[in-house]
């Protein structure tokens, strides 16, 4: 595993990759002592421990408004692809260490978001981790669901939305 850590005004990001840097297993951004805002999204993008992309910065946005200490991102799948269907192309896209990550990150959480979109339920992934997550008692939140049930991707809902419970089924 590669840790890299960043810190700049006052913020203090780190990154979790895998060695062969294909997967990114975990990116966190601290600001304070307050319990970090979760985020289960799809899979990584460009994002890295010094820099955001559009989905991390209305993530990190989110969080600092709403008060919450910092922000934990991780994914159904850890594979760095910025285009699903490369996603879905990837022999093995979920990463061997990744349901460790997941597990993890949601420990200590203020509040646990799920906003993977449509894409999730690609090899049935979103109920694996629900599953997971759910058997160790992680109560999951949305900022609403997709007309097929899905989890709206963050990038896409007005920052009126509040996260709400999401029922466990």
């Amino acid at each position: 595993m590669i840790h890299r850590t960043h810190t700049a005004d006052g913020t203090t990001s780190s990154a979790l990759y895998s060695d062969c840097e294909a997967y990114r297993y975990r990116l966190d951004r601290q600001w304070s002592d307050a319990a970090p805002l979760v985020w289960i999204m799809l899979n990584p993008s460009t994002a890295t421990e010094l820099a955001n992309d559009p989905t991390i910065a209305r993530c990190e946005t989110r969080a600092r408004t709403g008060g919450f200490g910092g922000v934990r991102i991780v994914n159904l799948f850890a594979y760095r692809a910025t285009a699903p269907a490369d996603l879905k192309r990837a022999a093995a896209p979920i990463g061997p260490d990744n349901d460790t990550a997941l597990v993890g990150a949601c420990g200590g959480a203020g509040l646990v978001v799920a906003g993977w979109g449509i894409h999730g339920a690609h090899e049935n992934r979103a109920a694996t981790v629900l599953r997971i997550l759910r058997d160790r008692g992680v109560q999951i939140h949305t900022l609403g669901l997709t007309q097929h049930g899905h989890p709206r991707h963050p990038l896409y809902v007005a920052y009126a939305a509040q996260p709400e419970p999401w029922p466990n089924d």
